[in-house]
């Protein structure tokens, strides 16, 4: 039974062999998760589809195309019909080791050291500059070349050739020059190669700021409201839906309704036209340990609050263990990322492009506000929402963020189910 790197997306052509959870020639049982990919879009866990004796042919780090074959599972080892093979009788097979950057290959060429001579502890076994120092360092422990012995005053009268001048040894060379390493570079530096799913929020968060018209207008929700609505029905959602009601829904709804009034905000730009979509799929940055990743609430205006609680937590359950799949992420008219979970008071969200625009919500602080004539003291949030003004104007997006503040603030009739 062969392990091959599964088809993810229709644009995914290779993926990263992130790490294996098995060694060569363990035993492993089906549907168990033997090895973890990652691809530009997501990181996901390859499953064992039958029980056996596993064989690692490509190892971890190894970035590989869709298709390719990375181990095998013998599954007469499973019932003791094959002899088990030893791991170290048959050992993986490991890929030539390549220098982490060019002036590190340029360095070793310099040198006259091959990769073959050294063990790489970066990354996929690449060589590191740490690498060569050790290497150097070792090499000139060795003992020194001998030399020729030093000849006797000839005689007088008799000549001799002249003795050629001794040439220091390439290790004497190297042990001259790397006896003391550069101080900026013992312990002070790690490199490592960017993952998959990281270069790709790397290249599409540069392309928002070259290829749209970026602005961004603020204002503030006092969620008075909304706060008093969870504590009040706090009871009745964890009886009826086994958790208590987040405050994500409120900001979901809220921009269905919003996006509605400004269709402009939920439309994209193809080329020279303006595409207007006529269905509210809502994209929720989700923050992990790998990236950022924005899996999409599919018909959100046909959810009620909970059913946007309970996918939302879905999302965040599959993102944990490695089960988001691509279709997840695909499409998106409108985005809503919240930095306040991670404390933030106030920030700029950028564009998912070909999206139009993007909600940023922050931590709910209470501030003094003026509230018919008086100073009170209530729970308040910043919102932020980021825009394309070759498409939106800031009329347009500074009412419809306006028209957020005013669903949340005023949430009983607009956003509460029967």
């Amino acid at each position: 039974m062969e392990i091959r790197i599964p088809e993810v997306g229709e644009s995914v052509r290779e993926a990263l062999l992130a790490k294996w959870f098995k060694n060569n020639g363990d035993a492993v049982i089906r549907d168990e998760p033997v090895c973890e990919i990652e691809t530009d879009k997501i990181t996901l866990d390859l499953t064992a589809d039958a029980s056996g004796r596993l064989s690692i042919s490509v190892v971890a780090g190894t970035t590989v195309a869709v298709g390719t074959v990375i181990g095998v599972i013998d599954e007469a080892a499973a019932t003791g019909d094959a002899p088990v093979e030893n791991p170290e009788v048959h050992p993986v097979k490991r890929p030539a080791a390549s220098p982490s950057s060019p002036s590190l290959r340029r360095e070793m060429l310099e040198q006259h050291i091959s990769p073959d001579e050294i063990t790489g502890s970066g990354k996929g076994g690449r060589l590191t500059q740490d690498d060569l120092l050790v290497h150097l360092r070792d090499r000139s422990k060795l003992p020194p070349v001998s030399r020729p012995a030093a000849v006797e005053e000839p005689a007088a009268g008799i000549s001799l050739s002249p003795e050629p001048p001794v040439t220091p040894s390439p290790i004497e060379k190297l042990s001259v020059r790397t006896e003391e390493p550069p101080p900026y570079v013992t312990g002070r530096e790690e490199r490592r190669p960017m993952s998959p799913l990281r270069k790709r929020v790397a290249e599409r968060l540069v392309a928002a700021r070259q290829q749209t018209a970026m602005l961004t207008t603020f204002n503030e929700a006092d969620l008075t409201h909304v706060k008093e609505l969870r504590s009040r029905y706090r009871d009745h959602f964890i009886q009826r839906h086994g958790a208590p009601l987040g405050f994500m829904p409120f900001f979901v709804r809220a921009s269905v309704e919003a996006l509605k009034e400004f269709p402009l905000v939920n439309a994209s730009i193809d080329g020279a036209d303006i595409v207007y979509h006529n269905y509210f799929d809502i994209g929720v940055a989700v923050g992990s340990d790998k990236g950022l990743v924005v899996p999409v609430l599919r018909n959100a205006d046909q959810l009620k609050l909970y059913e946007i609680d309970g996918a939302i937590s879905t999302f965040t359950e599959k993102i944990k263990h490695n089960g988001l799949a691509v279709s997840d992420l695909e499409g998106g008219t409108f985005t809503i990322s919240n930095g306040g979970v991670y404390g933030s008071m106030l920030s700029t969200p950028i564009l998912n492009p070909p999206q139009s625009a993007v909600l940023g919500m922050h931590a709910i602080q209470d501030r003094p506000v003026v509230r018919d004539g008086l100073v009170v003291i209530r729970p308040m949030m910043y919102l932020a929402l980021s825009y394309d003004h070759r498409i939106i104007d800031g009329r347009e997006a500074v009412r419809f963020l306006k028209k957020i503040k005013e669903y949340i603030e005023e949430p009983e009739e607009l956003l509460l189910e029967g």
